[in-house]
Formats: C-alpha cells, structure tokens, sequence
C-alpha cells in the first residue's frame, strides 16, 4: 500500500502532470499564469476543488450510481458535483480575497469546465482507486497542476524582464516556453518506484 501511495504521489505531480503530459487544463495554465500571485491562487482553488470532487465524485458514484446501476450517469453526476464546489470557491474568493478574485476574473468560475477536474474524477473510477486513493490521486495531481503553472508564471515573469524578439512577445513566447516544460516534464516518464 505504501508503495502504491508513492507511486500516486510521484506520478501524479511528475510523470503523469495533468498539465505537462495529459495536457488537461491548458487554458488556465496559460492564461492565468502571466505572475506567480496569480498563478498559486488559482492553483490553490483548483487544489482545493479537485480535492474535494475527488472525495464527493467517489461517495457519490460508490453508494448511488453504482448500487442504483446508474454509472452512465457519471459525467452528468461529476459536473453537477464540479459545478457546485466552483461556486463555493468563488463566493469564498470573492468575500476572502477580492484582489484574487479580480486577478483571475473568468478563470476562476471556468474551473468547472476545467477538463483536469472532471478527468481525476473519471480517472479514480477508471483506475478503481478506493476513497483514499482518490482524494490523495485527486489532491497530488491538482498539486501537479499548481507546480506547472507557477514555473510557467515564473518563466514568463523572467521574460517579460529579458530582451527578446518583438514577434516572440507574449503567447509565442508562452507557448514555446509551455512546449519546452511539456518535454522536461516527459523526461520523468522512465522514472519508476
């Protein structure tokens, strides 16, 4: 079992990065990550939201979808579930910290679209993953996703500050720098435990 954790953990953040392999969730990563501030807000909500749907998707599939043999309507279910939790985050955001709130404008309530949370809820079920598994799956991989898109934050806060070419400005400049990462981050995938 310990094995099987680590395994989670490290795949999670490193060989499997929601972000940097699967490519899920690239539309916050690559329009909210223009400053680190920014950046590990939203990886905060996101954390907090693909933790928690990880733990209410698993309950909800495991004692009313699959006993009631409704499990064709997981994606319906999981969204609903999704949808909810992005409107808590938002109001929370919104009382707690309205600078935040204003810094990630539209991103902020496109977490419910966000393919990378409803794909660690589809991908607990698909994995069989009991509920522990699934919140720490769901957790470390939203941790992943915060870990991308502040070294990406970083980067393009760098270059902002260096000369480069007039055309290169900007989304070139993300994308390119966005491609690069996706490589280094592919470089783990040998990495076993």
């Amino acid at each position: 079992m310990t094995m099987q954790i680590v395994s989670i953990i490290i795949s999670a953040l490193l060989t499997e990065n929601f972000v940097m392999v699967k490519f899920y969730g690239i539309c916050p990563f690559l329009g909210v990550s223009k400053k680190v501030e920014t950046a590990a807000g939203m990886g905060m909500a996101v954390t907090f939201v693909m933790a928690l749907a990880s733990a209410i998707t698993y309950l909800v599939n495991h004692f009313l979808l699959v006993p009631l043999e409704l499990e064709y309507l997981q994606t319906i279910a999981f969204i609903l579930i999704i949808a909810g939790l992005v409107q808590f985050v938002e109001m929370f955001v919104k009382k707690s910290m309205p600078s935040l709130y204003n810094a990630l404008g539209i991103y902020l309530p496109l977490i419910t679209t966000n393919c990378a949370v409803l794909g660690v809820a589809l991908l607990n079920v698909q994995y069989e993953y009991n509920f522990i598994l699934s919140v720490l799956y769901g957790t470390f991989s939203a941790l992943g996703f915060t870990l991308a898109i502040i070294l990406m934050a970083g980067i393009r806060e760098s270059l902002d500050q260096d000369a480069i070419p007039e055309p290169f400005h900007g989304m070139p400049s993300a994308l390119l720098t966005a491609g690069i990462m996706a490589i280094a981050f592919m470089g783990f995938s040998g990495f076993r435990i």
